[in-house]
């Protein structure tokens, strides 16, 4: 696994790549504290246990050393490119190939959906659970959508609560504000 840090509006977002039955494929992004060493990236103990791999065969490597001569390391680039086009206001949704199989059948599910907000629009956690057909599972949906590994991309930061309110967000409200600033 190969994990990189970018910067966003000075916020750091760290994302990490993989290969999946030998496909380099996109396994997390999530926004990380300014103070926090890459390794203490709170999905980085889920993943190894995923990928059954351990924490030395997690690469770190800084964002200017990536390289387009290493598969995964080109998907991180195209990611960084595709977020920092987005940020600036020039993109609107991305094309990345993800692995979501980190996540439960109904933690998959959620995350489709969220794939299906449009930009620039919300929709409450109760709309996103009658999307998938389970209207009473507004708790469980809020859950799933809180462990999106896919912060940005799978836009998590559409969902806000019935009235209104922006609800949580695991980066942090700013984040989630700053999300919502460029698509409006």
């Amino acid at each position: 696994m190969i994990v990189t840090t970018t910067i966003l509006n000075d916020f750091r977002v760290q994302l990490g790549g993989h290969l999946v039955d030998g496909l380099p494929k996109l396994v997390f992004i999530n926004w990380i504290a300014d103070d926090a060493p890459w390794y203490q990236a709170k999905s980085l103990d889920k993943l190894t246990k995923h990928y059954q791999i351990t924490p030395a065969n997690i690469q770190f490597i800084e964002q200017d050393s990536l390289s387009e001569s290493d598969a995964i390391q080109t998907l991180l680039l195209s990611t960084i490119k595709q977020l920092q086009d987005y940020a600036a206001g020039q993109q609107q949704s991305f094309d990345l190939s993800l692995d979501m199989t980190v996540g439960t059948p109904f933690q998959q599910q959620v995350w489709q959906a969220l794939q299906s907000i449009p930009y620039g629009e919300t929709i409450s956690y109760a709309d996103l659970a009658k999307t998938i057909g389970k209207p009473t599972a507004y708790r469980a949906v809020a859950n799933a959508n809180g462990r999106n590994p896919f912060s940005i991309v799978v836009p998590c930061h559409r969902v806000i609560a019935s009235d209104g309110s922006l609800g949580g967000y695991t980066g942090g409200l700013d984040k989630k504000q700053f999300l919502l600033e460029i698509e409006s």
